[in-house]
């Protein structure tokens, strides 16, 4: 602890931190639908129940066939087949493919048995009943394998994952309609002091508005947890005591103001009647007078009163107890920027901007299969390496930066 006049001590703030988390619970879990996930934290591993996709199918419109009826194909010597179907998507194929046949498929079709590729709508022309095929493709060009995507019992979603909108889709798509996922805490905000005015009220000479309830109402609001706005306490014991025990029945509390140790500086003192102060006075400017303590299992943060040191002190010591409390610790933001050395070639075309779609892993970049159609990938990507449309592509081994899509995060327990 680091001494300092008007405290009989401050503890650092990294001290603090640990106590804090120390003494925290995790909240439980509950049932939610995949409609109202977002920012949750899944409680249990994702396990693919079903292979994705369940079948063979085209990555392209064009022509199902076998790649062998194409080989030596070219613009002078075109490999002529018959065409005898086609397969919408939807649908499952009616007849299997012989040797010198095609079937027109789309995107999304499933391939038809005997079928072992999908030759593009661009290098084929129709006529009468045939086609003519200009290019040659080779087995399982622009076929989608069954599994490819996700294999049955594959895990997808790992325990302490905060859920993004993707991932929704993706269990959307796997016909999950719930997940188990810790429950989020409901957070009181109680401000404190004689000078404080509601915005409802005319401004009064020597008064202040309320800046700081608003402040954290939306930050609390911007990370996804539900708060409850509890108004103002005068500098009075009886009226500190009454907003503390209201709140209690919220997971937890957040005062700002009356807590330092001036003769108005009520708060810690009310909440050592209660309960307990675990630390009161931190090395941390502005943001000294932060205190923390546990009332019958609640949590209170006491906050300083002034904008700045409340706002500073919320993110410091606030917001990682909240997210304890759903059994997470977040290592790094969402929309960080993180350096990594590429681990294999990504090729891109001259004119266009490609956004892929990459694993960032201590330091080092994995790019993921970029199909538009791919939603795995979505989800299992963690970040978004942009190429500039001035570029041909980017090198294995080249120091690249890109964009996290999730906040990285580590679980508890």
């Amino acid at each position: 602890m680091v001494k300092d006049i008007g405290f009989k001590s401050l503890e650092s703030v990294d001290l603090a931190i640990e106590k804090i988390m120390q003494r925290l619970k995790v909240l439980g879990v509950e049932t939610v639908s995949i409609y109202k996930c977002f920012g949750r934290v899944l409680a249990k591993d994702i396990i693919s129940p079903v292979d994705v996709p369940e079948f063979d199918r085209s990555a392209v419109d064009g022509f199902a066939l076998k790649a062998e009826d194409t080989f030596g194909a070219s613009q002078m010597n075109p490999a002529i087949l018959k065409l005898v179907g086609k397969v919408e998507i939807g649908e499952i194929p009616k007849c299997s493919l012989k040797e010198g046949e095609a079937i027109r498929v789309f995107t999304g079709s499933a391939i038809p048995e005997g079928a072992n590729a999908v030759v593009m709508l661009e290098h084929v022309k129709e006529m009468d009943g045939f086609i003519q095929i200009f290019k040659s493709v080779a087995p399982y060009k622009n076929v989608i394998r069954k599994g490819e995507d996700l294999k049955k019992g594959e895990v997808i979603l790992r325990r302490g994952t905060i859920l993004e909108p993707q991932d929704s889709g993706l269990l959307a798509s796997l016909g999950i309609r719930h997940v188990e996922v810790y429950k989020k805490p409901k957070v009181a905000v109680i401000s404190t002091g004689d000078e404080l005015l509601p915005l409802e009220e005319s401004k009064v000479p020597g008064k202040i508005y309320n800046s700081n309830a608003p402040m954290l109402c939306n930050a609390l609001e911007e990370l996804g947890f539900p708060v409850f706005h509890l108004g103002i306490a005068k500098d009075r014991t009886v009226e500190i005591e009454e907003k503390l025990l209201r709140a209690l029945e919220y997971d937890a509390i957040i005062f700002t103001g009356g807590t330092s140790v001036g003769g108005k500086d009520l708060v810690p003192e009310v909440v050592s009647r209660y309960g307990e102060i675990v630390f009161h006075g931190v090395a941390l400017r502005p943001g000294m007078p932060t205190a923390f303590g546990i009332v019958r299992g609640k949590p209170v943060f006491m906050l300083p009163g002034t904008p700045t040191a409340t706002f500073l002190s919320f993110y410091t010591f606030v917001v990682p107890a909240l997210f304890r409390m759903m059994n997470v610790k977040i290592v790094e933001r969402k929309w960080s920027k993180k350096e990594g050395i590429l681990r294999s070639r990504i090729a891109s075309e001259i004119g266009i901007r490609s956004l892929v779609r990459v694993s960032w892993q201590d330091g080092e970049v994995y790019p993921l299969k970029s199909g538009s159609g791919v939603l795995s990938t979505l989800v299992k990507a963690n970040a978004i390496l942009q190429i500039s449309e001035n570029l041909e592509g980017r090198e294995a081994g080249e120091r690249v930066e890109v964009i996290l899509l999730r906040n990285l995060t580590e679980v508890f327990e």
